[in-house]
This record gives C-alpha cells, sequence and structure tokens, in this order.
C-alpha cells in the first residue's frame, strides 16, 4: 500500500510540474489570434478547439493551468508560513498574545473566504497581487487552529519542560522542539491549501475581481466563455471547467496521500 501510494505521488507530482512548465512554455502562443480559425469545434480546430479569436484552447487552458499552480503554491506557502507563526505566538506568547491570536483566527473564519478575497482584492487594485495578497490572507485560519492546539500539547512534553528549567528560550525550544514535532500537520495542510487557492482564484478572477483579462487565466477563460455557451460552442467552458476541476482533484489526492504516508494511524480510521 505505501509502495502503490508514493507510485501515485509520484506521478502527479510528475504531471503538476509538466503542466506548470508546460504553460510558461505556451504563455505567448496561447495568446496568439487566428481569425481564420475561429471557433472551430474539437478535433478540426485542436484537441480542445479554438475560440472567437482564433486561439488555441489546449493552449489557453494549460498556461491557465499553470498561472494557477504557480499562484496557488505561493499563496499557500505564505498562508502557511503565516499559520504557523500566529499558531507559535499563540502557544508561546501568554495569555494575552493567545487571546489576540484566537479572536483573529475567529474573526477570519466568521467572514465568508469569497467575500473577504474580493475586499482584499479589489482594495490592492486586483490583478496578481491583489489576488495572491488576498488568498494568502484568508486562508491560514484553520490550520493555525489545528497547529495551535497541537503545539499547547507539545508543550506540555517533559523534553519541552525539562528545555524551561534549563534556562532555554522559547524560541530555541519553539525551533528544536516544537517545529520538528508540527512538520507533519504543517506540510499536509500546505498541500490541502492548495486546491482551496486555485479554486477562489479561478472564482474571484471569474467574478471580475481577479486576475487581468489580458492573461489566460481559468477564470478569464471561463468568465469570456460564458456569453457563447448560447451559441453551441460549449468547449470553451467545459474543457478548462474538467481541467481545473481536474486539479483541484489531484492536489487533493496528494495532500490525502502524504497523509497517509506521513501518519498511517489516519488512513485506518
Amino acid at each position: 500500500m505505501r509502495k502503490k501510494t508514493l507510485w501515485l505521488l509520484g506521478i502527479s507530482l510528475l504531471f503538476l510540474i509538466l503542466v506548470t512548465v508546460l504553460g510558461i512554455v505556451w504563455e505567448d502562443a496561447a495568446q496568439q489570434v487566428d481569425f481564420a480559425r475561429k471557433n472551430l469545434p474539437p478535433g478540426t480546430g485542436g484537441v480542445f478547439g479554438t475560440d472567437w479569436m482564433g486561439r488555441d484552447m489546449l493552449k489557453r487552458t494549460v498556461a491557465g493551468l499553470s498561472l494557477s499552480i504557480r499562484l496557488g503554491l505561493l499563496t499557500a506557502a505564505i498562508s502557511a508560513a503565516v499559520a504557523l507563526a500566529l499558531a507559535l505566538l499563540a502557544s508561546l506568547g501568554g495569555g494575552l498574545m493567545d487571546s489576540l491570536v484566537c479572536g483573529l483566527i475567529n474573526l477570519v473564519m466568521g467572514i465568508p473566504h469569497m467575500l473577504l478575497l474580493i475586499l482584499i482584492s479589489y482594495s490592492l487594485g486586483k490583478g496578481f497581487r491583489g489576488v495572491a495578497a488576498g488568498i494568502a490572507l484568508t486562508h491560514w485560519a484553520s490550520l493555525a487552529r489545528l497547529l495551535r492546539a497541537e503545539i499547547l500539547q507539545i508543550r506540555e512534553s517533559p523534553y519541552v519542560r525539562i528545555s524551561e528549567k534549563l534556562g532555554k528560550k522559547p524560541w530555541w525550544i519553539a525551533w528544536n522542539h516544537i517545529v520538528p514535532q508540527v512538520s507533519r500537520q504543517f506540510v499536509t495542510g500546505l498541500i490541502l491549501l492548495f486546491p482551496h487557492a486555485i479554486l477562489h482564484e479561478a472564482g474571484v478572477t471569474f467574478l471580475g475581481f481577479g486576475l487581468s483579462s489580458e492573461q489566460p487565466a481559468i477564470g478569464v477563460i471561463l468568465s469570456e466563455s460564458m456569453s457563447y455557451l448560447i451559441t453551441g460552442k460549449w468547449w470553451l467552458a467545459l474543457f478548462p471547467g474538467l481541467a481545473l476541476v481536474g486539479v483541484v482533484i489531484l492536489f487533493d489526492r496528494i495532500g490525502s496521500g502524504l497523509k497517509a504516508l506521513l501518519d498511517p494511524s489516519s488512513a485506518q480510521l
């Protein structure tokens, strides 16, 4: 079972790397216009067909997925780092700091992600910077709550108590004792943040508050395709939508598989 999981993880990661690299290579080609080949269905116009400007939908889809994956990796990494930092502050900083961090977690979790993301993205001028900031600042709360609970348990461990009695500083204890103990939860949480980040990026871009329409983002492609569905151009939305769902499911499976490898007891529950 472990060997099979490793193989699936390896294949999934290779596929995601291939999509990311290929999307970067095709980024300019995805924007090339050819009105002589506009609105061609799959087969005649390539694997995914062409759009109303003659652009290759396969290249646009792969370029959009590549952009979503890169944005997802960046924002998930920032969110996970914020979650870990706040969890350490809450558990090591005393009662007042713990109350402040818990209050901040409850505040962020009490506001719908999409609403808060739109507000942050719009206030920062939308685009890549606005979307990245919005996702990074709204997706850390659940992981921070989980890590805080784990760290509070670790603080009661005998080796942590001994280090405190020996006069070790709190941040020395955090780096040498606590962070290694929560590394499994941190890595798993980091990976599971990816699908949320990708879906929210596509959603906020679809609504017009995200990435620029000049970029071949999945949200842009889906938003533009809505005007052409009633004319029978079904492939403009179907293939990009399925590709987005496929990548999200793939990330989710990678996170679940990695969690099973790092914590075998969780796979038996």
